[in-house]
């Protein structure tokens, strides 16, 4: 039990020293502060587009106002539905056509959907922007 309460205590002399450690260098370093603690604006323009966060950004960015169907026309009944008013099964087909989708085609399948005015299930949404993240930092390494 003694062991216990040494552990404990040793964890908390450690934090706190940790702790004060950041709140100096934070004071001395103002200028390299979290993205968290920037304005929206700020971290926009910042965004290189390799970031999960920014993958929303550049894939619904509509670089073009050309919409191109990936042989998923029948998607085109979900126009105006919200991201959580899926079905189980309507989900599969969303999950279908973006496995199925080669994998330079599959940034513009996001915008296409976007253009069309379909809102992708939340979860389908999520695997997108990890393919992408995926695959652009694939492309980095390369």
């Amino acid at each position: 039990m003694t062991a216990a309460i040494i552990i404990l205590n040793a964890l908390i002399i450690v934090g706190a020293i940790l702790y004060l450690l950041h709140l100096r260098e934070q004071r001395q370093n103002p200028s390299q502060s979290n993205e968290e603690d920037q304005p929206a604006e700020a971290t926009e323009q910042e965004c290189c587009g390799m970031h999960i966060t920014c993958e929303k950004d550049s894939l619904l960015a509509s670089l073009s106002d050309e919409i191109i169907y990936y042989d998923d026309e029948e998607l085109d009944r979900f126009a105006g539905r919200g991201e959580d008013q899926y079905s189980d099964k309507e989900i599969e087909e969303f999950r279908d056509v973006l496995l199925t989708l080669l994998p330079h085609d599959i940034a513009g399948w996001g915008r296409s959907i976007q253009l069309r005015g379909i809102t992708l299930p939340s979860v389908v949404r999520d695997e997108l922007l990890m393919i992408v993240a995926e695959a652009r930092r694939q492309a980095s390494n390369n």
